[in-house]
């Protein structure tokens, strides 16, 4: 048999067919190994990886083999095929989530973000789960507590993301001041004023170059980013609400200082302006009737 014969012969054309692909299999096998090795730092997550590179090799191998063999088992393939995809659906959609993470600027590590009802720092983004250091739950305020959550990348497609530190890491704070009827309301009002624009002013100064950043990039109409204080008229007091900006990571630290500062500066207005507390009337107490029954026994 000629060279020509030989190559064209069906069983030669197979076995060709057949080194070629997993020729092509083991070099896609070995550059994606590397690839992730490059940029996996986590050593579980190359791990994994490596193992999910393996077994899908592994399917591409058999498919290969079944394709250039047995052209009839196309209709079993397609249906092992549609079940291994099924078996493995939480794990494509994972690192499918984790593509949509790193190239659609989901969030970075460093950002604060709320996931799945769970606030908390990203401190790594891994091929299948992102981890979280929590905050809030049981410890008030913005702070740590302690726990480390690992959620699956897949719910980046089914759940709302909430990142506090995108593209404007500020956020809007406010709180409550009540204070007495009799009080001077207008020294109150100047004394608060006064001292949320002094605590407040440098965040006001970057707050504005960031929303302008985010203007250019969104349609966002223009909004107030000074400190606003405003007053209303209650049953029992006169209540003041103090609303300003405040980097998303200095909320307790800022409330805490301004409460301070507006205490020391109400003290010294020798009670000119007094914070008020609950208090309760009673407008009328209805009539008690006592009777009394001489009792014997026998």
């Amino acid at each position: 048999m000629d060279i020509e014969g030989w190559i064209t012969n069906p069983a030669v054309r197979k076995l060709l067919d057949f080194a070629i692909g997993m020729a092509v299999i083991g070099i896609a096998t070995v550059l994606l190994r590397r690839t992730a090795e490059k940029y996996i730092v986590k050593s579980t997550d190359r791990y994994k990886v490596r193992k999910f590179i393996t077994l899908a090799a592994y399917l591409v191998a058999v498919l290969l083999i079944f394709d250039i063999y047995s052209g009839r088992w196309g209709v079993a393939i397609g249906v092992a095929s549609a079940g291994v995809a099924l078996a493995l659906k939480d794990v494509i959609t994972s690192v499918a989530g984790w593509v949509g993470i790193s190239a659609g600027g989901f969030y970075k590590t460093g950002d604060r973000i709320q996931l799945a009802g769970i606030r908390g720092d990203v401190i790594d983004v891994g091929v299948f789960k992102t981890t979280l250091m929590e905050i809030g739950q049981w410890v008030k305020g913005d702070l740590y507590n302690g726990r480390i959550v690992r959620i699956s990348n897949n719910l980046v497609f089914t759940e709302t993301i909430f990142n506090y530190s995108a593209d404007f890491p500020f956020v809007w704070d406010e709180f409550t001041l009540p204070v007495k009827y009799g009080s001077d309301l207008l020294l109150a009002q100047e004394i608060l004023n006064r001292v949320c624009n002094e605590v407040i002013e440098t965040y006001v100064t970057l707050a504005k170059d960031k929303w302008n950043e985010v203007a250019r990039k969104y349609l966002v109409e223009e909004t107030e980013l000074e400190p606003m204080v405003t007053m209303r008229a209650t049953d029992n007091w006169v209540e003041f609400t103090i609303r300003y900006i405040v980097d998303y990571k200095r909320r307790r630290v800022t409330e805490n200082e301004l409460f301070r500062r507006i205490l020391d500066e109400l003290q010294k207005t020798n009670d000119r302006v007094q914070i008020a507390s609950g208090t309760y009337a009673v407008v009328q107490v209805p009539p008690l009737q006592v009777s009394i029954r001489d009792r014997q026994t026998t």
